[in-house]
This record gives C-alpha cells, sequence and structure tokens, in this order.
C-alpha cells in the first residue's frame, strides 16, 4: 500500500486505507453493503478494494481474492482482512473476514497488503499493521517523527481462514525497519525470503529489500537492499519531500529462468504498475529495471494462474475508490508482457491498454 505525498495525505496520518478515512472522498454507489441474491452474486465493480491478491485453490476450484476488512462489506468489527470468493473470476461471493487483529498486541490499524502463501502444509498470511501512538524515531532523510509499521504473520490450515496471528504479531523483518507489503519468495535451495517495501517515510528513496528466513519463517540474518525506487526511469520524486515510492513486490521466475518482480511506484500518470529483473537470476541481483506495464492510478499488482493454465495479473485502479482490474500476462522468457486486459471478467468501462514501450 503506498501513500502519495500531498498535504491532505499527511494531515490524514499517512492514509488510513481503502476508504476508511474521513479524508477520502465520499463512497460510490459500489461501496453499499452488497446484497446477495445468490452465492456468487457480486462482479468486480461491486467490489471496492486495494491491493487485491488473488489464490487460485485447485483442490476445490475456487479463487480466494483477500483485501483490508471494511466492516461495512464484511460485517466483522476490527482491523484485519477480509475474502471475497469465485468459481470464475466473474462471479464473487459477499466478503467474509478471515482475520482480525486481536486487541491487546502492538499494533491496532492498518490490515494492508494482504497475501497468503502455502508453506510447510499451512497456510500463512502477509499483512502489514501499524501503531501511530507508539514512536519509532525520527527520519532525516524525511524530517518525519515515525511510528510503528511492520509486516506480520497469521497462519491457517486452509486458504478459508480463519487466520491466527503467529508470535503475537512480532514483526517479522526489525520492528525499526518500516517494512510493508511482505511476500514470500522461495529461492531454488528452498530458502523462504520476505521480501518487502522499506518505505519512502523512513528513507525519502523508497527501497525493496529481502530478509532471510527460518523455516518457521521467522528472520534468520539482516535484510539486503536490492533497489532503490529512484532507479526507475518511471518513478518520479514526490512534490517536497522528493520522496520515491517502493510498494508491492512480488517474484516471478520466468520460462527461461530469469527473475523477475514486479512492483509498483508514483509516477507522471499517478500510481503504476512496473517490473524489474536480476541480471544473475538470483534474488541479491544486481536488478535491473524493466519497461512500465500499467500506468494512470494502476498498480500493486500480483500474478496468478488461472485453472486452465493462463498466466494472469491483477492490479486496483484508480488509487482512490478502487476496484480489481484482470489481464492476461505473456511470459516471454526474460519478462512478463501484459497482453489484454480481460474487460469479460472484471467489467471495467473504461479499459487501460497495457503500456507501450
Amino acid at each position: 500500500m503506498t501513500h502519495p505525498v500531498t498535504p491532505l495525505f499527511v494531515a490524514c496520518a499517512l492514509w488510513l486505507g481503502a476508504g476508511l478515512s474521513a479524508c477520502t472522498a465520499p463512497a460510490d454507489k459500489a461501496d453499499a453493503p452488497p446484497t446477495a441474491e445468490a452465492s456468487y452474486s457480486l462482479t468486480l465493480p461491486d467490489m471496492p478494494l486495494h491491493d487485491p491478491f488473488i489464490v487460485a485453490d485447485k483442490q476445490n476450484q475456487t479463487y480466494y481474492l483477500y483485501t483490508s476488512n471494511l466492516k461495512r462489506l464484511s460485517g466483522t468489527d476490527g482491523v484485519g482482512v477480509m475474502a471475497y470468493k469465485s468459481p470464475d473470476l466473474k462471479h464473487w461471493s459477499a466478503p467474509k473476514a478471515v482475520f482480525t487483529l486481536p486487541e491487546g498486541l502492538w499494533a491496532d490499524g492498518g490490515g494492508w497488503a494482504p497475501e497468503v502463501h502455502q508453506w510447510q502444509g499451512k497456510y500463512y498470511l502477509f499483512v502489514t499493521v501499524h501503531n501511530e501512538a507508539t514512536p519509532n524515531g525520527h527520519s532525516d532523510q524525511t524530517g518525519l517523527d515515525l511510528y510503528r509499521r511492520s509486516t506480520i504473520l497469521a497462519v491457517s490450515d486452509t486458504p478459508d481462514g480463519p487466520f491466527t496471528v503467529v508470535r503475537d504479531a512480532a514483526p517479522v523483518a526489525p520492528k525499526e525497519i518500516l517494512s510493508l507489503d511482505g511476500t514470500l519468495y522461495v529461492d531454488p535451495d528452498g530458502q523462504p525470503w520476505m521480501v518487502y517495501a522499506n518505505e519512502w517515510i523512513q528513507t525519502r528513496d523508497g527501497t525493496m529489500a529481502a530478509l532471510p528466513l527460518t523455516d518457521d519463517l521467522s528472520a534468520k540474518g539482516p535484510p539486503t537492499v536490492l533497489f532503490k525506487g529512484s532507479d526507475s526511469a518511471d518513478a518520479l520524486p514526490q512534490q517536497e519531500v522528493k520522496a520515491y515510492v517502493t510498494d508491492g513486490p512480488e517474484l516471478h521466475r520466468t520460462q527461461d529462468g530469469s527473475l523477475v518482480m514486479i512492483w509498483s511506484s508514483w509516477g507522471k500518470d499517478g500510481y503504476l504498475q512496473t517490473q524489474a529483473r536480476s541480471k544473475t537470476g538470483d534474488l541479491k541481483g544486481p536488478w535491473e529495471q524493466l519497461p512500465l506495464l500499467l500506468d494512470k492510478g494502476s498498480g500493486h499488482g500480483m500474478l496468478f494462474e488461472t485453472f486452465d493454465g493462463q498466466l494472469m495479473l491483477i492490479v486496483h485502479r484508480p488509487f482512490k475508490n478502487a476496484h480489481g482490474k484482470l489481464y492476461e500476462v505473456s511470459d516471454t522468457g526474460d519478462r512478463l508482457v501484459l497482453t489484454r486486459q480481460r474487460v469479460d471478467l472484471d467489467l471495467d468501462p473504461t479499459p487501460l491498454p497495457p503500456h507501450q514501450p
């Protein structure tokens, strides 16, 4: 979840998430609670969401779409994560809360950028939470006083949840680091890593970093910086702070063995979706930036494979009052190419073609 640098943004305490802040625009009709007439009565235009993440569960032929919990939609109070379900990517169920942050822990806000990954027979939820009342140092780079914000873990036996917090919500990365949008990557040797964004609020020039993990997904060693937001020609400095955004990393091994990361930043037309490639095929790089994939408010994408084997990308667009957009992806060997938007599935009335470099 990225945070554009605007006066409104700073005044609203760094955006409190997907329609929950009084500082966002008034809710549109799609924000009204769905009245499900059938099990799968919703379509993507009916589903307000940021940072969508899809798990294609082959065992029960169901797609799970995870996003931050909204009580007005799930009916469940509290900071957490809710999930929609679909048999075909077009017809979706009303959302159900699959995780709520227990009271009494260090965090009391967030629920951003949920991702669900299988690891050693369990399903692990990576989700970013925060506590604005807990000081976490001062950034000389931005001049901002910092507070606690970290990616934490929860676990379940099924993708349907419920997910139970791991290690009392201890941050995966050191708590002094403002880590968000953590994702799981397992290298060819079977070593798990959490790749995450070290947020511009702390660094001004946001970074992508990789943290080696133990088998129980706790930190095994110090993080390694992979690249900076300013490394992308499409990422532009934001207003007074001149910040470069890094957001939403996800790793993909292509058919020729190249290691590609899709990630998001902020550019001339707002939020954008781009990609980078490791020159060595190793997580530690060095990394080179590839051409832009989507712009005009598109971002925080993730890749998944449909039940018939088609590689797909889902992003949210626009940044405010966001909804999910679906694209077919071609693996060309050393990079990913978007071929077409699936408007038959996302029902987007104003489709955006892939960026042409």
